[in-house]
């Protein structure tokens, strides 16, 4: 024999204490369900370019979480800046998340189009074969790097590898320019001193 609940209504103190219990209930599960943030700490150098010091801001927050590598970026359009994200590699398990490909995929959401023409793209690090073709199907006009492909591979990326077997990036003279090397050589060596997962 089943026997059926009977739901009896709250009284006024029993309903206050339910509101209370379900308020505290609420406030430990935000306090303690997600991970916090972590800042980074200041840092006495900048990059010389606006844009791609926001790139590094990126970088820097998303090492300092474990989410991926020192790959910060932003996309720009008529001098705006209409997407941004850093590499989510580890923390999304998704070997696909580099810091261009969450840009581009903010920057299309935030735009609502698949196309960014006219946009140009600021990121810490030379992209990778895979990040290059995506900017390439995403119309996106004009790439500018800090680190090049071989100091992603003096920090133990492979980017290098997947160059030689795709031929290369000669081709696409005028495309890229590197500009403030010397301060994404500064985040390189801040994420080469970390304790990290290397993929």
């Amino acid at each position: 024999m089943v026997m059926k609940r009977i739901e009896r209504p709250l009284s006024g103190k029993r309903r206050r204490s339910f509101v209370l219990f379900t308020f505290l209930l609420a406030f430990v599960i935000s306090a303690c369900g997600g991970q916090k943030q972590k800042k980074a700490p200041e840092v006495s150098w900048k990059a010389e370019n606006a844009y791609m010091q926001m790139a590094v801001d990126e970088a820097r927050e998303g090492i300092y979480n474990g989410d991926g590598g020192p790959f910060g970026c932003v996309i720009v359009r008529d001098g705006k800046v209409v997407g941004s994200g850093h590499n989510c590699v580890l923390t999304n398990d998704d070997s696909t998340c580099h810091g261009e490909i969450a840009a581009i995929r903010d920057a299309e959401q935030n735009l609502d189009t698949y196309d960014l023409d006219g946009c140009e793209l600021y990121t810490t690090g030379e992209p990778c074969t895979m990040c290059l073709a995506a900017c390439l199907w995403a119309n996106i006009e004009k790439v500018y790097y800090g680190c090049t492909i071989e100091d992603n591979a003096k920090i133990g990326f492979r980017d290098e590898a997947f160059d030689d077997i795709f031929g290369g990036r000669e081709t696409l003279t005028g495309y890229f320019e590197e500009i403030d090397r010397s301060a994404c050589l500064k985040l390189f060596e801040e994420y080469d001193r970390m304790e990290k997962t290397l993929y």
